[in-house]
């Protein structure tokens, strides 16, 4: 099984997560981050650092947001690797609670 990011993340990319992988299995794009799924090992530990609670076991995914898992595994292959933290979006806060963000994913 893998951790998969979901919408919360999109137009936040808070990189705490990042911080305490200790395989670097994030992948980064222009407003959002991504898992590979071939390169997670089930450890857990990303997840209690999103402060957006954006991060899923796989088969826990919400059911609205299940297309996150092929995406997730789509981006990985086009983007790189991202493997410190950094700062957030500059107006990560403002998107933090906001729903329905998919539009805004910028690949």
């Amino acid at each position: 099984m893998t951790y998969v990011v979901t919408e919360s993340c999109i137009r936040c990319k808070y990189t705490d997560c990042v911080d305490v992988c200790p395989v670097d299995c994030f992948r980064e794009g222009p407003n959002f981050l991504v898992i590979d799924p071939d390169e997670c090992i089930d450890c857990t530990l990303c997840v209690a650092e999103c402060p957006v609670e954006a991060i899923y076991a796989e088969d826990d995914v919400p059911d609205g947001q299940r297309h996150f898992i092929a995406l997730n595994a789509e981006l990985a292959r086009q983007w790189k690797p991202i493997v410190e933290r950094r700062e957030p979006l500059a107006d990560a806060d403002e998107w933090a609670a906001v729903k329905d963000k998919l539009g805004e994913l910028k690949r």
